[in-house]
């Protein structure tokens, strides 16, 4: 997002300029909120548009945003429009080409997506975005930084993706290349172990072993003022970026040599070491300095620096400070003192990005960045998901109640179809689908009662590789069950390890649980203690701790 791009005149007010046609939209009414009026409860308080019943909002809200992706038109050169812009227009085509971390964002979403409907449909589209992105898209292998990821498409129909918005051609920026990479390895897992497997799934792991390489090779200690990794890179050079003036005038600030968006990269090695694929060692150092640099830098100084495509200047961003924060709680054995550290985060955000618009509403709304002083859908989004992240873990729920109005202020972005405006904005295919319906999967996965009493699963330890709902097992899994079992089967899912943890809504109580065909549960006689059981008014959560590949339950 740039804080120039376009000036909003009024509500779905229609504008031309010298690209084309554009649709902005804009909150200009009193208790009007971009597609739909303000709906409250009888204090006051915001509650989705689309539904007062919050888990059956949430549940509708994910499921359009992701058809909107699902259907979207086809452009001129044949993609998928999402594969040349980041921007959606109804009446002819966006001129610029990808977000950032447009892809990487897609894959993140729709893997929580695949686990939490069992469509088998998103895994192939996950693997048509990340198998198009790796043929298209990645630095030479006699380049400084050879088989990253390059950003953004210079010819916006070329097919290829070969530089930076900002920069130009052969510039890069080495924390997408974590981030894709850490969606790429999760990918690999999706696909290693189903029965009838993708023929080239070790590609995957194989391309996420080459970008880890590179990133690893090339990390440093860090210091005040360069983080362990540039932000932006000739990759075939070497040659770090320069930021300029976020007003237009082309003066130079300093190197582009800062950012702290790299819990993709972290993720990324952790997991290849415990795979113990491709230079472990290296992981293994480049992983310290980062972890180090962090803890000593931008988690004391809340100098979180840039992470935008479209900004050439410098900005500090709420999705680097929230993402590490989310990182700090899932790797609380490496920060002692999370709780106070993530609370100083937050507190931090509210200070320089918190936007009190609608705060008659009980919602304080989250500015993007800095440079950009305008409230986002996922950013508001997330800070909400990760304030609910922060008081399951913590047991302090003092911030539960308005985490949650600030998912229901965010419903408010998406419209009927399934098109999701950034607030005063457009309709950026980062911020309203690859990250956004992540945000609300992972809110509904910490907070149970946030989802519908049917058959879900919310979250896993593990990749889930393969999962059915539907009450008809009989074309896939006939030739492996009797009818009888068939009649009574809710769910039945494989994950990539054996052992796992996963969380479970269930629309009602089970009466029997295998794994690996081997009892644990009937009726009520405990086999093995790796589940429990929390009834609520419809149904319940089935919380499994397993040694196994297949779960079924009955």
């Amino acid at each position: 997002m740039k804080p120039f791009i376009y000036l909003c005149l009024s509500f779905l007010l229609s504008a031309e300029n010298t690209l084309g046609q554009f649709i902005q939209y804009d909150q200009t009414r009193e208790g009007f909120l971009v597609f739909h009026p303000i709906k409250f409860d009888k204090a006051g308080k915001i509650i989705p548009w689309n539904n007062p019943d919050i888990a059956r909002s949430y549940d509708e809200i994910v499921n359009l945003t992701y058809n909107f992706w699902d259907t979207m038109k086809l452009d001129i050169n044949g993609l998928p429009y999402y594969m040349n812009h980041q921007v959606w227009w109804k009446d002819g085509n966006d001129p610029r080409g990808l977000g950032g971390d447009q892809l990487a964002m897609a894959l993140s979403s729709f893997q929580l997506m695949y686990m939490y409907t069992g469509n088998e449909k998103i895994k192939e589209k996950m693997k048509f975005i990340a198998e198009y992105y790796l043929l298209n898209g990645l630095s030479p292998q006699n380049a400084s930084w050879s088989d990253i990821p390059y950003p953004y498409n210079s010819f916006v129909y070329g097919g290829k993706y070969d530089g930076d918005m900002v920069l130009g051609k052969n510039f890069t920026q080495p924390d997408k290349a974590g981030s894709f990479a850490w969606e790429l390895l999760k990918l690999y897992k999706m696909c290693k172990k189903r029965r009838f497997g993708h023929a080239n799934e070790d590609l995957y792991l194989e391309y996420a072993v080459r970008i880890a390489n590179a990133l690893a090779s090339k990390t440093t200690d860090g210091d005040t003022d360069n983080s362990p990794l540039p932000f932006r890179v000739n990759a075939l050079t070497g040659e770090i970026g320069l930021l300029k003036d976020n007003e237009g005038k082309g003066k130079v600030i300093a190197k582009s040599s800062y950012s702290t968006n790299w819990s993709g990269a972290l993720n990324l090695f952790e997991n290849l070491i415990k795979l113990k694929a491709g230079d472990t060692s290296a992981y293994k150092s480049a992983h310290t300095k980062i972890l180090n640099w962090s803890k000593k830098y931008p988690v004391k100084t809340n100098r979180w620096g840039p992470f935008f495509e479209d900004v050439p200047g410098w900005s500090d961003t709420q999705i680097n400070a929230i993402t590490f924060a989310q990182y700090m709680m899932e790797h609380p054995q490496y920060f002692p003192d999370w709780k106070t550290e993530v609370k100083q985060i937050f507190n931090w955000v509210y200070e320089k990005l918190g936007n009190s618009q609608w705060q008659k509403y009980g919602v304080m709304a989250i500015n993007e960045q800095t440079a950009y002083q305008t409230p986002g859908n996922s950013h508001t989004s997330r800070q909400g998901c990760a304030e609910l992240q922060y008081a399951m873990l913590s047991g302090d729920s003092t911030m539960k109640d308005a985490a949650i109005r600030k998912l229901n202020w965010a419903t408010y972005m998406v419209d009927n179809d399934g098109k999701n405006c950034y607030p005063k904005d457009e309709v950026w295919l980062t911020d309203g689908y690859g990250d956004y319906i992540r945000h609300y999967l992972r809110a509904m996965a910490t907070f149970p009662e946030l989802t519908l009493p049917q058959n879900r699963i919310l979250s896993s330890s593990d990749i889930i590789v393969q999962v059915d709902y539907s009450p008809d097992f009989r074309k896939r899994l006939g030739q492996y069950m009797s009818d009888e079992e068939l009649k009574t089967l809710q769910i039945s899912y494989r994950t990539f390890q054996d052992i796992s943890s996963e969380k479970i809504r269930m629309a009602k109580k089970p009466t029997k649980v295998t794994v690996d065909k081997k009892l644990i549960w009937e009726s009520n006689y405990l086999i093995s203690n790796t589940w429990r059981w929390t009834p609520s008014s419809k149904g319940g959560i089935l919380e499994i701790n397993k040694v196994g590949e297949e779960v079924k339950i009955f």
